[in-house]
């Protein structure tokens, strides 16, 4: 089955449970008739698809993006006009910086003819997302699974930094995203879970982290999530809830049931990243928020 009915078929799959968090987020009938919207697809790891080959060869290497992540399959599905500035590892702050040495600054990719702006963004900001998974993992490691040392050490420290350094930094964003783009509809989509609500037994195997820390990692990517929900409200943005969506989708389950890869074991070349399903899925469930399926 190619990609694109690979796609149609997740769109239709995951339609009936998602949230349309922007009234007003479907794009004009007229803009979608006459001409194809210009679409800019901004953000982090999550949007570029790193870990997904094919690569894509127009973008920086140091990207590690994907044409198969959901920018991609979100343009061929409702026929846009995709510029992909994606790179893995963004923070909200490569908005308006140089990520790498010959990166342009995402924003540069906006003007007043851009019709659609998405992006995943504020994993990385100040290390929270990725510090936590490596904490919680060597955590893990070291208990053999047991217990929530993580949660012991660290606390709502990671909670702290969410509140306190990504919000404002999302909402700071998403402000210079609507003044570069001033004719956009913007969009930012949800992180898919990571981890499911509970342990389930053989996932310390491929996600070493412990039982206790499972439900704690995940009221911490919840607590991402709404940081993110809350600033997209804040600034008139839509928000596309993949929370729904991916529950059961996680990087516990087998493979062709998850959409997320493990540390370990996994099918992608970066771990605890969307495989080309959970693309596919992020790509339906903007469709379906945004009116385009």
């Amino acid at each position: 089955m190619s990609l694109r009915a690979r796609s149609r078929r997740l769109a239709a799959a995951v339609a009936a449970s998602a949230t349309l968090a922007g009234l007003g987020l479907a794009l004009p009938a007229q803009a979608q008739a006459d001409s194809p919207v210009n679409y800019v697809a901004l953000g982090d790891s999550y949007s570029a698809g790193s870990g997904v080959l094919p690569l894509d060869l127009s973008a920086p290497l140091e990207c590690a993006r994907s044409s198969l992540n959901y920018p991609h399959d979100l343009a061929a599905e409702a026929g846009l006009n995709l510029t992909d500035v994606t790179c893995g590892g963004a923070q909200t702050k490569d908005f308006a910086g140089t990520q790498y040495p010959g990166v342009a600054p995402q924003l540069d990719a906006l003007d007043a003819n851009t019709g659609l702006v998405t992006m995943t963004i504020g994993g990385n900001d100040s290390g929270v997302f990725i510090d936590a998974i490596l904490a919680c993992g060597s955590a893990g490691v070291v208990t053999l699974g047991f217990g929530h040392p993580c949660q012991t050490l660290y606390g709502s420290s990671f909670d702290n930094t969410i509140d306190n350094s990504t919000y404002p930094a999302l909402v700071s964003a998403l402000n210079a995203v609507r003044a570069k783009a001033p004719n956009a509809r913007v969009a930012i989509v949800g992180y898919p879970w990571i981890v499911p609500s509970q342990a389930v037994p053989g996932c310390f195997v491929k996600m070493p982290i412990a039982s206790g820390d499972i439900p704690y990692l995940r009221d911490l990517e919840a607590h991402l999530n709404s940081a993110v929900q809350r600033a997209a409200a804040a600034t008139g943005a839509g928000y596309v809830d993949m929370s729904a969506a991916s529950d059961g989708h996680d990087a516990c389950q087998p493979i062709g049931t998850r959409w997320i890869e493990p540390v370990l074991f996994g099918t992608n070349y970066v771990p605890v990243h969307p495989n080309a399903l959970g693309e596919a899925a992020m790509a339906g469930q903007a469709a379906d928020t945004l009116g385009l399926n």
